[in-house]
């Protein structure tokens, strides 16, 4: 090959037939991912069509080019709430300036207990077996009602406020006139002088 057209040309084996992934098997996975309504997933597909995981996880990856997304949640908003949205974007784009958005004072609240924070889908323990994983803080326990405090906190183009931290009791409409705007008021003319927006959320007790 050499000799006669001055390079070599080698092409690489075929390897074995295929006796399980074949182009019927992906035709079915194709046929239940994109048209059949009720969805299952790549392990009961696997089960169902007596293949192994790997290989349905190879159909869908390298020979259908498909990817798994999880669903997203979204507000179910009505025809009226979408022009409501639509208006005011206008509105926004046309008087909210640079200036202005640097007058905001955004605030918001997040509940903290003794429980901590917990991710189930994140937070893995590897072990041989169950057994042993719970041994090795498998186990997230929680109390009905655990105890806990309600933080605020504010924040704007040039800086963040102090914390206002509520350790007892429910936060009513006095409580929030009391305690908390206070506060946001003071911090606020600190990081931005007396001319500025507040926001908050729609809490019956804020409104």
């Amino acid at each position: 090959m050499c000799r006669e057209f001055g390079e070599l040309s080698l092409k690489s084996p075929p390897g074995p037939k295929r006796t399980k992934r074949t182009k019927r098997l992906v035709q079915r996975v194709k046929q239940h991912l994109l048209r059949n309504k009720k969805k299952k997933s790549a392990r009961k597909l696997a089960k169902s069509l007596n293949v192994s995981k790997t290989i349905i996880r190879r159909v869908i990856r390298d020979d259908l080019g498909l990817k798994s997304y999880v669903k997203c949640v979204a507000p179910k908003l009505t025809d009226t709430q979408k022009q409501k949205r639509f208006s005011f974007e206008i509105w926004a784009r046309k008087n909210v300036r640079k200036s202005l958005a640097r007058k905001i004072l955004f605030s918001d609240e997040k509940r903290f207990d003794i429980d901590g924070v917990y991710n189930r889908q994140n937070d893995r323990i590897y072990a041989p077996n169950r057994e042993q994983a719970d041994e090795n803080g498998g186990i997230h326990r929680k109390t009905k009602f655990p105890q806990g405090v309600m933080v605020w906190l504010r924040v704007c183009y040039d800086g963040v406020t102090r914390p206002v931290i509520i350790g007892n009791g429910t936060i009513n409409h006095q409580r929030y006139i009391d305690e908390i705007l206070p506060v946001a008021l003071e911090d606020g003319q600190k990081l931005m002088g007396n001319e500025f927006t507040f926001q908050q959320d729609g809490v019956p007790a804020h409104k």
